[in-house]
């Protein structure tokens, strides 16, 4: 099954491209798609999953809406769809 990844900020710096087409086993989880981001860029491990969970700091969103308004790190994915992936942004 085939996802589009959007990295944004430093996600985007750690994986070291703005967008990618991966594929994943058939009925991913939004966690089973960070788990395997933190497993394959080890500098991000920590900073997308916290406990299992979708870290607070991070903002996820399928096809456009925030995955909280879903099932969180369970919310399940089908093929095609589009997974944005961003960082808190800071400064002024």
């Amino acid at each position: 099954m085939e996802l589009e990844l959007r990295y944004f900020a430093t996600v985007r710096e750690a994986v070291g491209e703005r967008t990618a087409v991966r594929e994943f086993d058939p009925e991913p989880t939004v966690r089973d798609v960070l788990a395997a981001l933190e497993t394959n860029h080890p500098e991000l491990e920590g900073t997308l999953l916290a406990d299992g969970s979708i870290a607070r700091s991070i903002t996820v969103l399928r096809n456009g809406t925030n995955v909280t308004h879903f099932d969180g790190g369970e919310t399940e994915l089908a093929d095609g769809d589009t997974l944005s992936i961003t960082p808190p942004v800071t400064g002024g």
